[in-house]
């Protein structure tokens, strides 16, 4: 009788760990999870995907999505399948949900459901608390698997997406600390921008670089310093959701020198976007926090290169088309862009123009929000014994199509839209299946899992 192949399938390629690039590598897979790995003459298998000469990173763990903000949690399909096009094979999305956020368990588990029934990727998810009273539901949110909290210092909408008083904010902490969690915050001074945007609004300048105006640096440093000074006194790990300044991930750093656990995230629109792209895109390109000068993009970077900053995200938001549109009036199109399927082939193409190597991509866009989110070393590795999640991206010349974005029509633009990029994703793995092959995504609604948190340790990522 002839010997069993020893692993499922083998994927051929240059391998892009943490620290550096393997090439002529090999990942073997059995099952759903990584069995092997290495350089040169691949082992015997059932199936082999010959991706030679490209890149196989671990799949990207994107930190910050919010897949129902708009759409309520029939969104969670669309949003997904882009990730599945865009290498992204872990997404932990935000509990900001129309018409409920997700503040206790029972609404939890409710969009587990959700995400299980109709989900191309894995998914990990946030829980938020009530403006008033929602403490107590934090120990069971916890409990029932949620990764990370998630509150703000500023209000959208008092039931979907409150602000969160100081002394609430300051309750919810020592509860979460309690928890061993993370608690990401929205990070802008609500006074400071509600006074600049009535005042612009009295001035009659509602024209597109006035959103960046009212919302300026000041507001974000303001609130860091507040929930930082409460991150000390309760020892919760307090998280900046996404810094458009570098000043928020000195901040943090300052903070962690006297005791505290603190960090913060960038986004991507915050390593490349400038305000001039904000004037160009106009609601297209209206995000919060806002874009800022060129200099500050520097600025970003060399907080990057220093190690301050956290990891990397989205803050994916796919607005219905109609919901962006600038008619004369920047203070009415919603706050949110898209960018689940421009993450990979956008990161790689900041690194590459810089000269960075790829291997960043892999440590902040993978292993270290999984890490922050505590779905590490289930998530986030080209490890054994890790699911075998892999995003692999072929190099060369192309330009994004917004109009290729796979999700529902009127999701189908981008602020990158027409941008020149390094690199396609050419291929998708989720626990071993190939979900997206370049042209199309196979995957079936509910071929992705909720994936609860792994474990209550809360890292910082200075190791």
């Amino acid at each position: 009788m002839p010997t069993a192949s020893p692993f499922d399938r083998v994927i051929l390629g240059d391998l892009v760990l943490p620290d550096a690039v393997l090439p002529g590598g090999y990942v073997a897979v059995r099952g759903e999870t990584i069995a092997a790995i290495g350089q040169g003459a691949p082992p015997p298998a059932r199936e082999t995907a010959d991706h030679s000469g490209r890149l196989i990173l671990p799949g990207l763990v994107d930190g910050h999505m919010h897949t129902s903000s708009s759409t309520g949690w029939p969104g969670i399909e669309g949003a997904s399948r882009s990730a599945a096009a865009g290498g992204v094979t872990t997404c932990v999305d935000m509990p900001y949900d129309v018409p409920r956020p997700v503040t206790d368990a029972a609404i939890l588990h409710e969009k587990i459901d959700w995400v299980n029934r109709l989900s191309h990727v894995d998914m990990a998810l946030y829980g938020t608390i009530t403006k008033a009273g929602g403490v107590e539901a934090i120990a069971g949110l916890a409990e029932a698997g949620a990764c990370s909290f998630k509150l703000s210092t500023y209000e959208y909408d008092a039931v979907r997406f409150p602000r969160i008083d100081h002394p609430t904010m300051l309750a919810a902490f020592r509860e979460i600390a309690k928890t061993g969690l993370m608690c990401a915050i929205h990070n802008e001074d609500q006074e400071l921008v509600l006074r600049l945007t009535e005042e612009a609004r009295a001035a009659g300048r509602t024209d597109p670089i006035m959103h960046a105006r009212t919302r300026p640096p000041l507001a974000e440093s303001m609130a860091d310093l507040e929930i930082f000074e409460m991150a000390l006194e309760t020892g919760c790990h307090v998280h900046i959701a996404h810094s458009s300044i570098a000043r928020g991930f000195e901040l943090a750093e300052v903070f962690r020198r006297s005791g505290a656990r603190t960090s913060g995230e960038a986004c991507i629109q915050y390593l490349c976007m400038t305000e001039e792209d904000l004037v160009r895109l106009e609601g297209f390109g209206k995000c919060n926090p806002p874009f800022r000068t060129a200099a500050e993009v520097e600025r970003m970077w060399a907080a990057f290169a220093a190690g301050q900053v956290a990891y990397v995200s989205t803050d994916h938001a796919p607005w219905p088309r109609e919901r962006k549109l600038y008619t004369g009036d920047i203070f009415a199109p919603g706050a949110g862009l898209t960018g689940m399927q421009s993450f990979a082939p956008l990161m790689y193409s900041l690194l590459a123009e810089r000269g960075l190597p790829p291997s960043l991509m892999a440590l902040y866009c993978a292993e270290r929000p999984a890490r922050f989110h505590g779905l590490y070393p289930r998530k986030g590795a080209l490890r054994i014994g890790c699911d075998a999640d892999l995003c692999v991206l072929e190099r060369g010349d192309f330009t994004f199509d917004a109009s290729d974005i796979r999700d529902r029509e009127d999701a189908r633009w981008s602020p990158y839209d027409g941008r020149a990029m390094k690199a396609r994703v050419a291929a998708t793995f989720l626990r071993g299946a190939c979900i997206w092959d370049g042209r199309e995504v196979l995957a079936e609604p509910g071929t992705g899992r909720f994936v609860p948190r792994q474990h209550r340790d809360s890292v910082l990522g200075e190791a």
